[in-house]
């Protein structure tokens, strides 16, 4: 098998990009699953459920855009083009998807270190136990993280429904470079 069908290239993203892209589509469902089902139904049995992924799947997802962010940049030049206006429009979507994709869980592990709560995901300990919190550390995300991850919510949707639009307004199969 040719690295070729491993990395990006003008007329599609390669396997990387793909698997990537895929995986933490999945991931960030259920993140969102997660959110949504606490924000109309409350603490119930299965918002614990579910949620009790939450800490680890955004940390997972953390390192994964950290990944993708790396294996995007080292691929820059052979993705498939973006011109003219649509394009800029979709690049700046896309780097507002990247932003947010950082800023959301960094503000969660800031609120988690301040907290002086142990972190582990996976057993790895990360963060230990402290005797007292930091409120400072944890002001930014007590008053952005619902509302950004909300936001990247929002604008995952627009992303998904630009493929749409796409497909039946434009007729370009777009779905077929990350497929």
């Amino acid at each position: 098998m040719t690295t070729s069908r491993w990395l990006d290239n003008p007329q599609r993203y390669g396997r990387i990009s793909r698997g990537l892209h895929w995986l933490m589509a999945a991931l960030f469902a259920w993140q969102f699953a997660g959110a949504l089902l606490y924000v109309s139904i409350g603490d119930t049995a299965l918002t614990r459920f579910v949620g009790a992924s939450h800490f680890t799947m955004g940390f997972t997802l953390f390192i994964l855009v950290l990944l993708r962010g790396a294996w995007g940049l080292a691929n820059l030049r052979r993705r498939p083009p973006h011109p003219g206006r649509l394009g800029r429009a979709a690049t700046t979507g896309h780097a507002a998807i990247y932003a947010l994709m950082v800023v959301v869980p960094s503000l969660a592990l800031l609120r988690q270190y301040g907290s002086g709560k142990p972190f582990a995901p996976y057993g790895i300990p990360l963060m230990p136990e402290r005797d007292s919190k930091i409120a400072w550390l944890m002001l930014p995300a007590d008053l952005l993280h619902y509302w950004l991850g909300f936001t990247l919510l929002v604008i995952v949707l627009g992303h998904a429904g630009m493929v749409v639009l796409h497909r039946t307004l434009w007729k370009e199969d777009v779905l077929t470079r990350m497929t």
